[in-house]
This record gives C-alpha cells, structure tokens and sequence, in this order.
C-alpha cells in the first residue's frame, strides 16, 4: 500500500491585517505639467480629475518605497517581519527583469528566508496579490502575507507625450494579510483580455532596444540615425485613452457587480468603494453603475495622488481610512484594471 502524503491544515478564513503607504515628497502640479504639454489645470482636471501627483526623486528608488509601505504595514498588524511567511510585490517599474524586488525586500525588512516574488499585472496587480495570499493563508501554505503594491512610474513616462504620462505617480501601499476567524476576503473575480494587450504598453521592447542602440553605434558617422534622440531609445508608456475609458467604465462594473454577489452582499452592505485610481470619472461612473447609496464612501485619491497602477488602490484604501477611522472593520468593493487588458476584484474587510 502506498504512504498517504501529509498535508498541510487549513483555515477557512483569512483577512487583511494592517495597512501601510508610502508617497514621495515631491509634488508634481498641473501647472508643472503643463509646461511639458500643451494643457492646463482646468483641462486635466475636468478630464482626469487630478490637481496633483507624488514623483519619487533620483535617489528614492522604488526599493525604499516598498519598504516604507511594509514596515508601517507591518506596525499597523503588530507583526514583525519574522511573523511573514511569503512576500507578493505587485510592480511592472522594478528596473530588474530579475531578480524580483520581493526578494530585495523580503531582505530588508527581515523576513529570510520567506518565499518571494513579483506579479506584473499592472493596475490590477494589488488586487491580484490579495486573490494569492487569501489562498495561501486559507490553504495553510502561510500563516502571514505581505502584499505590496508600489510603482515608480516616473521612470517609464515622456512627460512630452498625452496619452499617460501626466497621470501617472509614484507610491507604495502594503498590506499584511493573516488568518481570521470570521470571513475577511470575499472571492477574488479576476481574469484577462488579451485581445486588447496593445491598448496599453511601452513604446518598445527590450529586444527593439537592443536593435536600436545596435543601429546607433554601427552608424558610420557616428550619429544616431535610428532615432531622433537618445530619449526616444528608452521604452516609455503610452495606451489609447479612449478604448481604455470605454472597457472600463462598461466591462469593469460588470466585474464589480460579480465581486459583489460572489461575496452574497449587495451595495447596501458596503461602507467603501476603491476602485483603480485610474481617473475621477470612470470612478464616478462605475459608482453609478453600481448604484451605489450615499452612505458609501468612495475613494478618490486620484486628485492628491494621480494614477500609481499597483499602488493606486491600497494608496487609496490608506488615504480612505485615515480620514474615515469609522470606515475600520466595514466591508469594502476593490476593483483594479489595466494593461493587459486585466483585472481583479474582491470585496474585503478593512483592517
């Protein structure tokens, strides 16, 4: 007879813990934009929602800002980072195709040696950290998770082009998620459209850098022929806004609403909505399509702190609680969407 393996016990609930952020110090205004596009403060307010945005400086790496986040996350769950048994870092800015920020970070904030890795999944990337680290909790493969979500887009823009880039911010936002005696994390509702992938992305992939910078340097007179500038060898963002608006305004409510009945909740039941800090009206839109009552409380960090993909909505469900305190242990609608096309939703339990 063969040996019966032994597994690891289970838990059949798991929820988030505490929460930290971190956003860097230099504000970036619509005034400041405007000097690098044709636009103004009224214009990409009406538009977008934003008055301002948080860039991280040359020597705040995107390091520090994950580490910022995780170490206040970790105060606020009353937990060290020996109590952590697997680090998620949601990011599509770490500079290293490998290795992964997560194990960087599972370093410094001494969780060795804890099992780490990266997710890209861009916008959705936080809610994608939470779907896995509910699982490894609820499956005993952990007993703590920390989840980051931090973006240093800075480092990807072309503050000359107005398709992204004078949305986009930096932060961090990190949640610790633990085992819990009542249900803290409703069932994860996230998938992909990849008939879409082009609808957001870089202007090139490394291997056309490569190619461009190899046609640069074998150019007989010594000037960059393949390109107009050296600037335009690097890979930065671009997507096209209005098909972007359009699936997510129509699609994405679609998928709030299965978050909602998987979790057998209504809107009644909530007391917040963080939707992807991806634009003021497509948040107040999707809230409209949600119906949601006035005693739900959205999220609207977007004026403050632009769109930051991964960070944006654990940046945002920092911002909502420290203002809202009553808002602790309430039922909160996430929802995060982008590149890819992908996206992820849950509804949670606020820490």
């Amino acid at each position: 007879m063969s040996p019966t393996l032994q597994q690891s016990p289970t838990r059949e609930h798991a929820r988030i813990l505490g929460i930290g952020a971190f956003r860097p110090d230099q504000i970036v205004t619509n005034e400041d934009v405007c000097q690098w596009i044709d636009s103004s403060d009224e214009w990409i307010r009406k538009r977008t929602g934003i008055i301002t945005r948080h860039r991280a400086g040359e020597h705040t790496s995107i390091l520090d800002m994950a580490l910022g986040a995780a170490q206040e996350a970790l105060r606020s769950a009353d937990l060290t980072g020996d109590d952590i048994d697997a680090v998620i870092v949601a990011t599509v800015t770490h500079p290293y195709a490998t290795p992964s920020l997560a194990a960087q970070l599972t370093d410094r904030i001494g969780a060795t040696p804890a099992p780490a890795y990266d997710v890209s999944a861009a916008c959705a990337g936080y809610c994608y950290g939470i779907a896995q680290a509910d699982a490894l909790v609820r499956s005993g493969a952990a007993d703590h998770v920390l989840v980051v979500g931090v973006e240093k887009l800075s480092d990807v823009i072309d503050n000359h082009e107005r398709t992204i880039s004078f949305l986009l911010g930096d932060g961090a936002g990190a949640v610790v998620v633990g085992p819990s005696d009542v249900p803290g994390i409703g069932p994860s509702i996230w998938g992909s459209d990849g008939s879409h992938w082009d609808t957001i992305g870089m202007t090139h992939s490394l291997l056309e850098v490569k190619a461009l910078s190899a046609a640069a340097q074998n150019d007989a007179e010594g000037a960059v022929t393949a390109l107009e500038t050296e600037a335009q060898l690097w890979p930065t963002l671009r997507q096209d806004g209005q098909t972007v608006f359009r699936w997510a305004v129509w699609e994405m409510a679609k998928v709030a609403k299965q978050a909602l009945e998987a979790a057998g909740i209504t809107a009644d039941d909530l007391a917040a909505f963080v939707p992807h800090q991806a634009n003021m009206r497509i948040i107040d839109e999707m809230a409209k399509q949600l119906k949601l009552p006035e005693s739900v409380v959205i999220a609207r960090d977007i004026a403050e702190s632009g769109n930051t993909s991964a960070a944006s909505i654990p940046l945002a469900t920092h911002r909502l609680l420290a203002e809202n305190p009553e808002l602790h242990g309430g039922l909160s609608l996430q929802i995060g969407f982008g590149a890819g096309l992908v996206f992820g939703a849950q509804v949670v339990v606020l820490p």
